[in-house]
């Protein structure tokens, strides 16, 4: 089992969605977060005072998937995330020890569905 983590461009949120309903992944968790990486943000001026904005918006996916799925969650959100650009995102793949669905009290590749 492996938690797939995923930070994206908000605009992209659709596509990837789209992307992983394609690949069969329905399943997710997202989270709207501020960060910075090798984009570095941008200088504004407000009123004539200038201000330097390194914190951007971004969206975090949390995808718990079996390892049978763990290729085609991450080609899914490539497909859906790719610009090109910087700031495009970064994807992380950690092993997930246990998952517990609190309902049923399944646990792991059984929980994860």
């Amino acid at each position: 089992m492996k938690l797939i983590i995923a930070v994206i461009q908000p605009d992209k949120l659709t596509d990837v969605k789209d992307a992983l309903a394609a690949a069969g992944v329905g399943k997710m968790t997202a989270l709207n977060v501020i960060g910075c990486g090798q984009q570095m943000g941008y200088h504004e001026s407000y009123r004539g005072a200038k201000t330097e904005v390194n914190l951007l918006k971004k969206v975090e996916l949390q995808i718990a998937v079996n390892d049978d799925y763990v290729k085609p969650t991450v080609d899914a959100i490539i497909q859906g995330a790719r610009t090109g650009n910087i700031g495009d995102g970064k994807i992380f793949v950690l092993d997930l020890p246990e998952c517990i669905r609190i309902r049923t009290g399944e646990t792991g590749k059984a929980a994860i569905g």
